[in-house]
């Protein structure tokens, strides 16, 4: 009986501190938004609402570590309980890496409409490769609360695309320096936007690997396609 109270308990543990990480999702998502708003519009307001909203993501992911090093001690979990709790704490490492990302663009774009840079560089092509970067975490996370290594696979496979859109828009950023060399200065500054939406979309691609981590016991970091395949199937 005592050790059916504990496990109870213990499982409460997981689920509260796995809540505490989809409320941090929910937050840094809210700042993707929020800073692709303010590029999209180059809206001010939006902008510093990112910038303000910075240190709340910080707190959550000092509050998170501070429950599993506590779960950790208290319960010494092994095999899969231990493997989640790791990947709980890389994913929210990852979490807070997003929102740095996210604030990176929002004083990119405070620093663009500053400056009085031209609107008419590609600017809104962002827009499609960060709306991917934003629906690849979007369904990180809900493949992190379903510990779906199908799903998770599926967004290994799609953080190509992000990759192929960032490689493509560097291309159009150096076609508009080599013509116009004024352009220089703000095609820089859009192609460290453009870096930070990649990262984005990594650090979904990182989580993703950690679902397979937890699930399978394989970790498939620095992994092929093929091998990741092989060990979800």
């Amino acid at each position: 009986m005592p050790d059916k109270h504990l496990s109870t308990q213990f499982d409460s543990e997981l689920t509260s501190v796995s809540s505490q990480v989809m409320e941090l999702g929910g937050l840094v998502e809210s700042q993707i938004r929020q800073a692709i708003y303010a590029l999209h519009h180059f809206n001010l307001e939006a902008a510093h609402e990112v910038t303000a909203n910075e240190a709340r993501v910080n707190g959550m992911e000092i509050e998170i570590d501070r429950d599993l090093s506590s779960i950790i001690a208290r319960r010494q979990p092994t095999a899969r309980d231990l493997r989640l709790l790791i990947a709980i704490s890389k994913t929210t490492a990852n979490l807070e890496r997003v929102g740095d990302e996210a604030e990176k663009i929002a004083r990119m774009v405070l620093s663009i409409i500053e400056s009085g840079a031209p609107r008419s560089l590609p600017s809104l092509e962002l827009r499609y490769a960060a709306d991917l970067a934003s629906g690849l975490l979007n369904k990180a996370l809900d493949a992190f609360a379903r510990l779906d290594v199908n799903a998770a696979l599926s967004i290994l496979k799609e953080d190509d695309l992000i990759d192929k859109e960032f490689d493509g828009f560097v291309r159009k950023l150096i076609t508009y320096m080599m013509e116009d060399p004024r352009t220089i200065s703000p095609s820089l500054d859009l192609l460290f936007l453009a870096k930070a939406i990649e990262r984005i979309g990594d650090h979904a691609k990182n989580i993703a690997e950690f679902i397979i981590y937890v699930v399978k016991g394989e970790d498939v970091r620095h992994s092929t396609i093929d091998r990741i395949e092989s060990v979800v199937k």
